[in-house]
């Protein structure tokens, strides 16, 4: 017995032992330390990343839950901590109050970089005010409102004529919009789109990137998601460069001509101008990253948030017919349209607009609930959270209610650290009036010369991304319907079949924008 104690085999064996027993004494401290804790459970080494890797498909739902009771819930990571918001006066703390404490950060850029670069919404500091002041500058000028109004009503036109098309046909379809041109996902046979199936799947896989702790060695061995993620940065740039290439090629011959009636004048126009400049230091790798910035800025916000506006209308039959009576009533009384407003539900599920919004921590610091931070972590606002919590919106929060918004018939705005589709603070996106002018000229068609019935059984679900659009896209009769990411709905003209909607309205979709606008 004592040879048995004394060999190697038995030395080995006693220690693995002694392993297993301090581990197992220190999972079980862990276990009851754990036993009334209120927020997700962790473990040593891994934090809450396994609780929350299993819920990702539904981490939204997810957070509510716990939300729901605590405000504020604190997420270790194996490499950070994740302390997620919804009190809206934490929300003014970390976006106005303490502004400067809590930056985009290092964590953040790293996982977006491949994506949006130095663009704003990935930067801080010198780079970002100089592109915000750019384009703050354009957002307010007369010459993008112009065009921006312009290229909206062609668009919502073409959306009419293909809707009318394929009410009647069953066609298949999927329409996107890129920055001030056309990549061809509103054209008549409606092709796939090879960019907005690489930005869609880009956007998927970076955002994952802020739960696996193993992007960096898939990135550096080129293995799974990270490998799909190079191809699809491929599409990407060749299509983003053609397009810089295209517009500089159009300003010049346009200045080469002196016919300004030529030049686009939107955002991009703007910063190549700038980059003409040696001392504005932009380059096309600069203007890459202005144009993608802005297309995760305007494309997906605006056509995701009709998506779910839509679908939450045509799920609520009575919001349906509201908007159709009020439209409606809008055509009858056009003499008095000066006096008519579709502001009642201009702000249907705007919570889309942003999934959620991580800040980088510089300096420890105590939120106004007590919450401590630590530097070196992130804190996260989430809107879909936001706006379920009844502490922000009272017993029936959950509930779609379009009327909450007005007082004595009149609209009443709230906090945007309480409704934070928009950001609030130095941060608070520029393009709020030009995103509403899109959905009302979208929606203004959509309720009242269209009528949407769900597709039976047709699954509808968020997926994960920066943007909270749809999964599984739309299905209609025996094909897809892909509207960005749309909803599961059949189109059914409200008009008799053998009258051409989109004809009979022009006029009248002339007078709403000239309301509207």
């Amino acid at each position: 017995m004592e040879a048995l104690s004394t060999s190697p085999e038995g030395y080995n064996m006693g220690m693995l032992m002694l392993a297993c027993t301090v581990l197992s004494w220190i999972l079980l401290i862990h276990w009851w330390s754990q036993k009334n804790q209120r927020g997700p459970k962790t473990w040593p080494f891994v934090g809450a990343a396994i609780e929350q890797l299993m819920n990702y498909d539904r981490m939204h739902d997810w957070l509510v839950n716990y939300l729901s009771e605590l405000k504020t819930v604190v997420v270790p990571m194996p490499f950070t901590t994740y302390t997620y918001i919804a009190d809206p006066a934490n929300v003014e703390h970390v976006l106005k109050t303490n502004f400067a404490n809590y930056p985009k950060g290092e964590t953040y850029h790293s996982y977006m970089e491949v994506l949006l670069g130095d663009g704003i919404f990935n930067v801080d500091g010198e780079l970002w005010r100089k592109q915000r002041k750019t384009a703050s500058f354009e957002f307010a000028s007369k010459n993008l409102r112009d065009f921006s109004t312009k290229v909206f009503r062609e668009y919502s036109l073409k959306l009419s004529s293909i809707l009318t098309q394929a009410s009647c046909h069953n066609q298949e379809i999927d329409m996107q919009v890129g920055f001030g041109v056309e990549i061809g996902t509103l054209a008549p046979n409606l092709p796939d789109n090879r960019f907005a199936q690489a930005f869609d799947t880009a956007n998927i896989i970076v955002t994952l990137r802020f739960i696996d702790p193993l992007w960096k060695i898939k990135r550096f061995l080129h293995l799974g998601s990270e490998a799909l993620l190079d191809k699809s940065i491929k599409v990407i740039d060749d299509f983003t460069y053609s397009v810089i290439k295209r517009r500089k090629a159009e300003i010049q011959e346009a200045r080469e001509t002196s016919d300004g009636t030529k030049i686009k004048y939107d955002i991009l126009t703007r910063f190549i101008e700038l980059s003409e400049d040696p001392e504005s230091n932009l380059t096309d790798k600069s203007l890459r990253d202005v144009v993608l910035n802005f297309v995760i800025a305007g494309r997906d916000t605006t056509a995701t948030t009709l998506t779910w506006g839509v679908y939450m209308a045509m799920t609520h039959n009575h919001v349906a017919e509201k908007l159709y009576s009020e439209l409606k009533a809008f055509e009858a009384d056009r003499a008095k349209e000066e006096k008519a407003s579709l502001v009642q539900y201009d702000k249907e599920d705007l919570e889309s607009f942003n999934q959620r919004d991580p800040k980088g921590i510089l300096e420890d610091d105590v939120l106004p609930d007590g919450t401590k931070v630590k530097a070196g972590g992130m804190v996260t606002y989430v809107p879909y959270s936001m706006g379920r919590m009844e502490y922000n919106w009272g017993p029936d929060a959950a509930s779609f209610k379009p009327e909450r918004w007005l007082k004595d018939g009149v609209f009443q705005n709230a906090s945007p650290f309480k409704f934070t589709a928009f950001q609030a603070g130095p941060r608070i996106c520029l393009g709020k009036d030009s995103a509403y002018l899109q959905m009302k000229m979208a929606l203004a068609i959509l309720c009242r010369f269209f009528k949407f019935k769900l597709v039976p059984d047709h699954p509808v679900k968020y997926r994960m991304m920066t943007i909270l659009s749809m999964e599984h896209g739309c299905t209609w009769n025996s094909g897809q319907v892909g509207w960005d990411d749309l909803l599961s709905v059949l189109l059914k003209r409200r008009t008799p079949s053998n009258v051409g909607v989109l004809q009979l309205s022009v006029p009248l979709l002339r007078q709403w924008w000239m309301q509207l606008t």
